[in-house]
């Protein structure tokens, strides 16, 4: 399972349809599958955030057993070099537009954002029967708008513990992922959602110059199952803010909060060819 989530729309389509099903320690999988379904989430426009949205969304699933690329349970991602105890993958994420509430009001409007980059993987723990995994995940990205002429807005770091448990308490089939570590990113990304710069200052929004450092810390849980012609699934989150360099921003006004979401996913298509996958 693949989350790397601080914020957004994409993130969580990625996540809903990385989580596909499990087998043995040795098994074999279509060489790809392809569904499409809809969902729905609740999330903050930002971290730290006081305005709450909730969208329908498409949902993709997506199952691709390339000896590069791969799209399956543990995300989206590109293979760079794989061991029994380590690999090194591409990783990416992304932000949705930020409109401007009351907190903001009279502040340019904050584009799209895309994250990509490096992940060093390290495999913690594997249980005999393949049940139950623990990884040790280090990716970190450059993060660059979603316009006409992308700017790169700085660099994020965010160590993650992923937990994977396959038929949790003997639900046969179903998946279920715990992933929790601190974020930190750079001046300038953290300048990006959280600095008021003078011109925009009000009696009830004061300069602020946001600083690099720690971002807080986020704990994900997901549950899945890939059914013979669909799958469904659903993930909660809970981000806390507290300790962040940034807290003190007049554009944070949650330092806690939960968001979620559900998606059920029809299958499509099915690839005739069989690959042999390691767990």
């Amino acid at each position: 399972m693949m989350i790397e989530m601080p914020k957004a729309l994409l993130a969580v389509s990625v996540l809903w349809a990385a989580s596909g099903s499990q087998g043995a320690a040795a098994r074999d999988e279509p060489l790809y599958e392809f569904g499409l379904g809809l969902g729905a989430i609740a999330f903050n426009d930002y971290r730290g955030s006081d305005t709450t949205h909730a969208y329908p969304l498409p949902i993709p699933y997506i199952l691709y057993n390339g000896k590069f690329l791969k799209a399956n349970r543990d995300g989206i991602r590109g293979t760079l070099f794989n061991q029994d105890r380590c690999e090194l993958n591409l990783s990416f994420d992304a932000t949705t537009p930020v409109r401007n509430d009351h907190v903001r009001y009279g502040m340019p409007d904050l584009k799209s954002t895309v994250e990509l980059g490096p992940s060093f993987d390290l495999h913690l723990m594997r249980s005999d029967d393949a049940r139950v995994k623990l990884d040790l995940r280090l990716p970190v990205r450059a993060a660059v708008t979603v316009e006409a002429s992308p700017k790169v807005i700085g660099w994020t770091f965010t160590p993650r513990l992923a937990l994977d448990i396959r038929d949790p308490w003997g639900f046969n089939g179903w998946n279920l992922g715990f992933l929790t570590g601190p974020l930190h990113a750079d001046r300038r990304y953290h300048s990006y959602f959280y600095s008021v710069a003078p011109q925009f200052v009000t009696s009830a929004r004061p300069a602020y110059q946001a600083s690099s450092g720690y971002a807080g810390t986020q704990f994900i849980s997901a549950l899945s199952k890939r059914f013979p012609k669909f799958w469904v699934g659903a993930y909660a989150r809970y981000d806390t803010l507290a300790g962040a360099t940034f807290v003190d921003s007049p554009l944070v006004q949650r330092k806690s909060y939960i968001s979620g979401g559900i998606g059920i996913s029809w299958i499509i298509s099915k690839s005739s060819q069989m690959v042999a996958i390691p767990d």
